[in-house]
């Protein structure tokens, strides 16, 4: 439900210009109406006059407003889309939105919408693909994006949202996650290997931290990931070799380290490799110059130290590459010697690593030191002798009496004293 108070301009509209059900085909329709012209008065900029057809009850026949049956009923008309992509309009959303309760496709990219994301949009239940990008929304990614449970498209880059990323976000069933060019600043969950998307774009963010252990999960659904211009570091984990359907892989201009694993080369669908300026070191592995599909691989801008001459021959069969700024003997365009000996010793990754192994487990505790000797006994001397039985009474003795007998049965009553408080 959209909140009351968020309804009160649009019924002051309907105070001025009073519509009954009788003029709409059902009440879908209604709403449908209520929330396009709250939308209506809530753009500021329409250089090309697009809302200039939003007149009317036949929602149906504006510009940019899409409708189809509804789900639910195959007589029923509904507002089932919208596509104002490249319009140039200015102004925000309005809370009345979350009246288009059937809408499956809500496309407004690439104009200049402002503001933050309107809260009744966790009404949207039907809500298939959602495209923000290319506007100038602010503040944290909002938990009503996680709300929508028909959602496989999302796209929010080039904006300004700022924050984490949730980790709720990686639990959703995605097909498709932009979220690049904005000022998210956090680390990449744990769970982001939880994500089933064909494609993930973090790029131009600042997001630090590593590259989760997880990314191995999304083996059987990620074509393509881009990671590039963030703040990544520690070493490029090894579970990179699971993702068999990957065809693009970058994480250019960030701060990993170690060597470029082995493992890529079994990614054998992979088309573009850019791991450039990084701090990578030691050899490129022969494998990756030897995948059958490979179009362009550049590494330049890193440390590595050799190069198979199979990366060198990559030109004769079409393939971009790019090995300049690194430490390679004989190449030109190198690092100075003075640069490569700050990265000349190798990395271990089990301690650059942001998700370590684990420790071994301790040893146990060595066993106590035994017990000291008990003390020699110490010689006793031998018990003292029994006294002397005492000498027998004389002969016919008589033990004394009291003089003064008191027999306490005999004792006179005496009543206890006052009781003092």
């Amino acid at each position: 439900m959209v909140p009351k108070f968020a309804l009160l301009p649009f019924c002051f509209f309907l105070f001025l210009f009073p519509c009954s059900s009788a003029q709409f085909l059902n009440p879908r329709l209604q709403n449908a109406y209520i929330a396009l012209q709250a939308w209506k008065s809530a753009i500021n900029s329409d250089p090309k006059n697009i809302t200039g057809t939003w007149t009317g009850y036949d929602v149906c026949s504006y510009s940019g407003v899409y409708c189809t049956k509804a789900l639910d009923d195959g007589c029923t008309d509904v507002v089932g889309g919208i596509d104002l992509n490249h319009y140039n309009l200015g102004g925000h959303l309005p809370e009345a939105l979350g009246l288009l309760t059937d809408l499956a496709l809500f496309h407004i990219n690439s104009n200049r919408f402002s503001g933050e994301i309107p809260l009744a949009f966790r009404n949207l239940k039907l809500l298939f693909e959602l495209d923000l990008s290319s506007n100038q929304f602010c503040g944290r990614f909002l938990s009503v994006l996680l709300c929508l449970p028909s959602l496989k498209f999302l796209d929010i880059r080039y904006n300004a949202f700022e924050g984490s990323l949730p980790e709720k976000l990686f639990d959703l069933k995605l097909d498709a996650l932009f979220v690049n060019n904005n000022k998210f600043r956090s680390a990449i969950p744990e769970n982001f290997g939880n994500l089933p998307a064909s494609v993930v774009v973090l790029a131009n963010n600042d997001i630090k931290g590593c590259l989760p252990k997880s990314v191995g999960k999304m083996s059987p659904t990620l074509n393509e990931i881009l990671l590039l211009n963030n703040s990544l570091t520690s070493c490029i984990p090894e579970e990179i070799g699971s993702l068999t359907q990957a065809t693009v892989f970058d994480i250019g201009f960030n701060e990993f380290v170690g060597p470029l694993p082995e493992a890529i080369g079994s990614l054998k669908s992979l088309e573009q490799l850019n791991v450039a300026h990084n701090r990578l070191t030691g050899e490129i592995p022969k494998s990756i110059c030897e995948l059958p599909r490979l179009r362009n691989f550049t590494y330049s801008y890193n440390y590595f130290d050799g190069e198979p001459p199979v990366c060198l021959k990559l030109p004769e069969h079409g393939v971009k590459f790019s090995d300049q700024e690194n430490c390679i003997p004989n190449r030109p365009a190198q690092r100075s010697e003075q640069e490569c000996h700050l990265y000349s010793h190798p990395v271990d990754c089990r301690t650059a690593s942001c998700f370590p192994s684990p420790p071994p487990p301790p040893s146990p505790p060595p066993p106590p030191p035994p017990s000291p000797p008990p003390p020699p006994a110490l010689c006793s001397l031998p018990p003292p002798p029994p006294p002397p039985p005492p000498p027998p009474p004389p002969e016919n003795y008589c033990p004394p009496t009291d003089p003064n007998p008191t027999d306490p049965f005999e004792q006179p009553y005496q009543p206890p004293g006052p009781q003092w408080p």
